[in-house]
């Protein structure tokens, strides 16, 4: 009998080495926002050594902060609270969630996805320093520009290159926006495979199942009331997942919300946990399929010829913009084996412990691939920065700047066959 248990004990440990709880997340309220939280705040400026000039900048972003991208949630929440209100099960919770709900449509009307001051700020100060680091390579090059036709992504491209013009106007801009940019900033759209596969591929599986095991319903029970009506518990979880998305997203509008008001520190993060869990399946390279970063190889191909043709001689644009979407930047970040925006698992409930979409795809989010020239040498050296933080770009190699050759080689190795 005292093997058994031994050994029980030994199966169980094992077992959670393998599995951890999702609730033992304890993510700032902040944090629990996702790729809904604005751009961080505290970006320190750029050092690099002495003997290397920046030369030429990749840069490839998100949008900044919006409104909500559309009106379906906050009418479904709406939806929800009148019926509670009309059976008489709404809580005092729920009317501040009504109120906030109401709000936030009032915000939005008109303006459903379109980029906020915020989100034009947060371009702003990004090429500000983009500009103070790396104004070398602004002279006497130009800046190509383009962006998705996405309105928000648009402005966010006019929001950066006014800044830079406002910071030097011998700059010479050239900016495109529109549908012949889709296959750099929305092949998400275009790939047919990947299209059917976000439908209905074997991950919506997996998440369903993360979903029933895990989506704490207990929130919207305070809001709507304990008889409230549900016509079923998928209902009741898909409230419960709305609730969040339109409490997580005030931030983002500025629109001032205590979420604790809403939420429980468990209950944000685990609620938290299914929406981030949702665009790793979707969006990354995981053990269901590669499919998803797959998709950006055209994105990363470009990144490397630009580069090349600026070597090369055959390009005057030193600085290369692009501006899309989190989908755009997501499978990208994957493709690349990025530290925090690659993890390979079969047990989906650690991957709140090691993808996070608060790190990775925060609004403004981007990423710059700095070359630079040595002064002595002449070689040519690339630093990876996400989100403004040098980070290693080839695995088990800790180096931030790598030498162009072998950053080439390595990323082509990326590109899938």
């Amino acid at each position: 009998m005292k093997h058994m248990i031994i050994a029980a004990i030994i199966t169980l440990t094992a077992g959670a080495l393998h599995a951890a709880d999702p609730m033992s997340t304890s993510y700032t309220p902040s944090q629990c926002e996702g790729s809904l939280t604005p751009y961080p705040s505290d970006v320190n400026p750029a050092v690099f050594p002495d003997s290397l000039t920046p030369v030429f900048i990749n840069h490839v972003g998100r949008h900044g902060a919006r409104y909500p991208a559309s009106s379906a949630n906050c009418l479904a929440l709406r939806k929800a609270l009148e019926r509670a209100d009309s059976a008489g099960t709404i809580t005092p919770a729920g009317r501040k969630l009504r109120l906030l709900n109401e709000k936030v449509i009032s915000m939005s009307t008109d303006r459903w996805g379109a980029l906020d001051s915020l989100g034009m700020a947060e371009q702003r100060s990004i090429a500000t320093r983009m500009f103070y680091n790396f104004g070398e390579a602004f002279s006497g090059g130009t800046v190509n520009a383009i962006s998705s036709y996405s309105p928000r992504a648009m402005m966010s491209m006019y929001s950066f290159t006014h800044q830079l013009d406002r910071m030097d106007n011998r700059i010479n801009f050239v900016t495109t926006t529109g549908r012949m940019n889709s296959p750099l900033m929305r092949f998400f759209d275009l790939d047919e495979d990947f299209v059917k596969y976000k439908k209905d591929g074997p991950w919506v599986e997996k998440y369903n199942e993360y979903v029933t095991a895990y989506c704490p319903t207990t929130a919207i029970d305070k809001a709507l009331g304990r008889n409230y009506p549900y016509k079923s518990e998928r209902e009741k979880q898909q409230l419960a997942l709305i609730e969040y998305y339109v409490v997580a997203g005030c931030s983002a509008m500025s629109l001032d919300c205590n979420s604790s008001e809403f939420f429980t520190k468990d209950e944000y993060n685990a609620l938290w946990s299914c929406f981030n869990l949702r665009q790793y399946l979707c969006r990354t390279a995981t053990t269901v399929s590669s499919l998803p970063a797959d998709i950006a190889a055209e994105l990363l191909t470009n990144l490397i010829t630009t580069t090349e043709d600026f070597i090369e001689g055959n390009s005057t644009a030193s600085v290369q913009l692009r501006f899309g979407h989190a989908e755009t930047l997501m499978p990208l970040l994957s493709l690349l084996h990025l530290p925090g925006c690659y993890y390979l698992t079969n047990y989906f409930d650690t991957v709140g412990q090691h993808w996070r979409d608060f790190d990775v795809v925060p609004m403004a989010a981007n990423l710059q691939m700095i070359l630079f020239k040595a002064k002595a040498s002449g070689r040519y050296y690339l630093r990876v920065d996400l989100n403004e933080k040098p980070v290693s770009l080839i695995p088990n190699n800790t180096a931030k700047y790598i030498p162009w050759t072998q950053a080439r080689e390595y990323m082509l190795r990326c590109l899938p066959l």
